[in-house]
């Protein structure tokens, strides 16, 4: 059986050393796409290979570059170009692993956030093949710290995600700066009209390659797709996680601040997670990387982009928490699960407004997605059938409010003169009464002695006379008929008094003091006035 394996890399063109170094790394046979683009590019042709992500593309151009590097020659041969850091040091730890045994062909990893002394030292050394993301080449390029005039094989890695992040500029002027009669291999998931355009443009007869991914991706992936609402997404996610017990996950974000707010969340409940998206510093991002491989990171909450070319073993579920924007991306997603033949289940949480999107990745992927209702809502309709339920019983409530107040207030006006109540609102359950009831409630009242004043009342009546009683109801009655020129002259006649009374006090006061005086007694001392004249008198 091994030496049917053997063949089959021999029958291919592999070296044995080359052979022995897949062996160590647990390969020993060849995916259907490393069959088909191997023989071809070992010929020195260009190549266009569309295959997704897992399906054993690198190797599949790893193999015939390591072949045909001459290991005597320090210039640049080979060159990688690929959208992401991510995918450049996968493939870099790839090569090593390759060459640890070998030790005859230097690899160098040329992409951004890193120190740029640190790479110009490295690019001053050997480097057979440079693995790079076209930005910092682009800025060495410029620097005149890279010679690419020596590239005799070049591999545009993930093409169709290099274009759809903006790159086409910079991958057109270092294409620039390679030789024309170069041997350039293409790897794309997808070929749009941009990836053909620019293979076109830079690629000389090329040869197709088809390899049906779908096929291979996705057949050993359970995809189940779960219906809830926006509110509820994270609960789910959090039911599915505990339900499922994942080793290790990859959760999808559309953007990187959801990424970000989901990754806080589920450590907030106690998950071990991390995110990775472009925000992240490149110190950062690797460590996420390493802790995630090492299984220290249970969770990875990622974007798109920054997940793109991810490939860890031992990855058992994906969750689509947003829903992908289209069948490619969906691929791609649940393709980071169910690799090298173990079996995967990938979960995509759909709300109402993601069923278009929803319905385009089944027809996309030619099947029906197995269904489930998050525990919160049971199914759509049933959802949205409680929320316009509710919305309706909100506005009826609205409405009997308004119209119980609308009939308080007219009711109390409409019933003022109301004989059976003594002009008073009728009362709740009064038309629940039998009439003796009635007339012995009505009797009772009638029986009781009415308040004597209200609070306005007892107020005037403490103004008119200082006091409540009698006389101050009666000054109140005659106030309340007076007209204004009366009260002024009740007012003035009230002052009248007043100094009167005060004069015949103060004349009364003398006579006593000249009767005391008369009688041989000694008089007191004066009595002391109120108020800060008296006190400033009684001081000096």
């Amino acid at each position: 059986m091994e030496m049917a394996k053997l063949a089959d890399f021999l029958r291919l063109g592999i070296r044995k050393e080359w052979i022995d170094a897949l062996q160590a790394n647990g390969i020993a046979e060849p995916t259907p796409i490393q069959e088909k683009a191997i023989p071809v590019l070992m010929t020195g042709k260009d190549a266009i290979s569309q295959a997704q992500t897992g399906t054993g593309k690198t190797l599949a151009f790893l193999l015939p570059i390591l072949e045909k590097v001459d290991p005597e020659t320090n210039d640049v041969q080979a060159l990688i170009l690929t959208p992401t850091r991510e995918l450049a040091l996968q493939i870099t730890a790839e090569v090593q692993k390759l060459t640890a045994a070998v030790d005859e062909v230097h690899v160098l990893a040329v992409y951004g956030g890193q120190d740029v002394d640190r790479q110009l030292r490295k690019l001053a050394g050997k480097k057979q093949v440079v693995i790079a993301t076209p930005g910092r080449l682009l800025d060495h390029i410029r620097r005149g710290t890279i010679d690419l005039s020596t590239v005799s094989m070049l591999v545009l890695d993930e093409a169709d995600q290099m274009l759809h992040m903006g790159f086409l500029p910079e991958v057109e002027d270092i294409l620039a700066q390679t030789p024309a009669d170069r041997q350039t291999m293409l790897f794309s998931a997808t070929m749009t009209p941009q990836v053909r355009a620019l293979a076109k443009r830079f690629m000389q007869n090329p040869e197709d390659i088809h390899v049906q991914g779908k096929r291979i991706t996705l057949e050993d992936i359970r995809q189940i797709v779960v219906e809830t609402t926006d509110r509820a997404k994270q609960s789910t996610l959090r039911s599915l996680l505990d339900e499922e017990r994942p080793f290790l996950a990859v959760i999808f974000c559309r953007t990187k601040r959801r990424a970000s707010t989901l990754n806080a969340a589920l450590q907030g409940f106690g998950y071990i997670s991390d995110e990775l998206h472009g925000d992240l510093s490149q110190a950062k991002r690797e460590d996420v990387m390493k802790r995630f491989r090492e299984a220290r990171i249970q969770f990875l909450v990622a974007t798109d982009v920054a997940a793109r070319g991810l490939d860890v073993e031992g990855v058992t579920h994906v969750f689509n928490y947003d829903i992908p924007e289209d069948v490619d991306s969906y691929i791609h997603r649940i393709g980071r699960t169910g690799r090298a033949k173990e079996k995967g289940v990938a979960y995509t949480l759909v709300a109402a407004k993601d069923r278009a999107q929803l319905a385009e990745i089944e027809k996309g992927i030619a099947k029906t997605l197995e269904r489930r209702a998050s525990e919160r809502t049971a199914d759509f309709g049933e959802h949205e059938e409680r929320k316009q339920q509710k919305r309706q019983q909100k506005k009826q409530h609205k409405g009997q409010e308004s119209a119980g107040r609308g009939e308080h207030r007219g009711g109390r006006s409409a019933r003022a003169g109301d004989g059976d109540r003594g002009g008073k609102p009728a009362r709740a359950g009064d038309e629940h009464r039998s009439g003796r009831q009635a007339r012995a409630e009505d009797e009772h009242r009638a029986s009781r002695p009415a308040k004597a004043e209200t609070k306005q009342q007892a107020s005037q009546g403490k103004r008119g006379n200082g006091k409540r009683g009698r006389h101050g109801d009666d000054r109140q009655q005659q106030g309340a008929r007076m007209t204004k020129p009366d009260r002024d002259d009740q007012r003035k006649a009230g002052r009248a008094t007043k100094q009167g009374q005060s004069s015949e006090r103060a004349a009364g006061g003398s006579a006593r003091f000249e009767g005391k005086k008369t009688s041989g007694k000694r008089p007191g001392p004066a009595p002391v006035k109120r108020g800060s004249t008296a006190r400033r008198a009684k001081k000096r």
